[in-house]
């Protein structure tokens, strides 16, 4: 039996395992999903503070009954909880995330156990080695949730500056037509072009909080601190600071769209002048080889053939 087959039936186990457990852990909305959810933000459910309430499955309820028995120190629990709220998950989910990564940890060296039992033992691989792996892959499953974790925060921070700009120009107009901020706020948050926005979720978390009695600068403050992009705390400074000063927000709003366009457009143009530093090392390990064997070798088979018939 090749080695090729077994190594590709142990990638396809693994990646349909957390593929699995994503697919369980976060389950894709429905619309009557998103209706109760939409009621739930209204009313601020209990769990997870300004994220709404949602009913445990069976598998989240055996996620977080394993994950709970991992005791963290408060330095790595503030830093897990930060990382979920800036991934747009409930601070709730903490227990079952850890549950997965348990999982995970468990689940890589089981699969690497029975490609032993059914292969490597017949290959004649040493048990030494297999309980390196084990150890290795032990750790790699651990390891694996968080990077996707801190992959999906740094996606969706990158979204909420993206997206900053033009929601700032849709609120210059609604404040330049007489609105207020928070009713500027609303009209932006149920915008059918920036609804599905993770920035417009922001923000109407913000306004719940508001409705609820929460001081305006308190609740612009914990937004930008809950999505941990720097501009959109600038945002919240911003705001409290044109509040507390009485200055044009319409001004100040434009002055701060225009600023951040200005920044995308030097992140953009940062990147591009990055792409021929980047191109370098495909084109040495990949493309030179192959053009040096398509034009060096027909001269070199001929100069052997050359120096053979001498």
């Amino acid at each position: 039996m090749p080695l090729t087959l077994p190594v590709i039936l142990i990638f396809a186990a693994i990646a349909l395992f957390s593929f699995s457990m994503m697919y369980i852990l976060f389950p894709p909305k429905t619309i009557v999903r998103e209706r109760l959810e939409g009621l739930a933000e209204e009313a601020i459910g209990a769990r997870g503070g300004a994220f709404p309430g949602t009913p445990a499955n069976p598998w989240q309820k055996f996620l977080e009954k394993l994950g709970g028995k991992i005791s963290l120190r408060p330095k790595d629990y503030g830093k897990y909880r930060k990382l979920l709220v800036s991934a747009g998950i409930p601070p709730s989910m903490l227990a079952a995330f850890m549950g997965v990564k348990v999982l995970s940890a468990i689940a890589f060296p089981g699969i690497y156990i029975l490609f032993y039992l059914g292969y490597g033992m017949r290959a004649g691989q040493k048990p030494a080695m297999a309980v390196i792996f084990l150890i290795i892959l032990a750790a790699v499953g651990f390891i694996v949730p968080g990077f996707w974790l801190g992959r999906r925060a740094r996606k969706r921070k990158l979204g909420i500056f993206y997206d900053l700009p033009d929601i700032l120009d849709v609120m210059t107009v609604c404040v330049e037509a007489g609105l207020s901020v928070d009713a500027s706020m609303i009209r932006i948050s149920e915008d059918k072009q920036f609804k599905e926005t993770s920035l417009a979720k922001e923000l109407k978390v913000a306004i719940t909080e508001t409705r609820a009695g929460k001081p305006r600068h308190e609740a612009l403050r914990d937004m930008g601190e809950r999505s941990g992009v720097e501009d959109l705390r600038a945002l919240a400074a911003m705001l409290i600071q044109t509040e507390r000063l009485g200055t044009s927000l319409a001004d100040a709003l434009r002055v701060h769209s225009d600023f951040l366009r200005t920044k995308r457009r030097q992140m953009a143009e940062e990147a591009a002048a990055k792409t021929a530093v980047k191109l370098i090392f495909p084109l040495a390990f990949f493309l030179l080889p192959s053009m040096f064997v398509v034009v060096l070798l027909p001269a070199l088979i001929r100069l052997a053939h050359f120096f053979s018939e001498m």
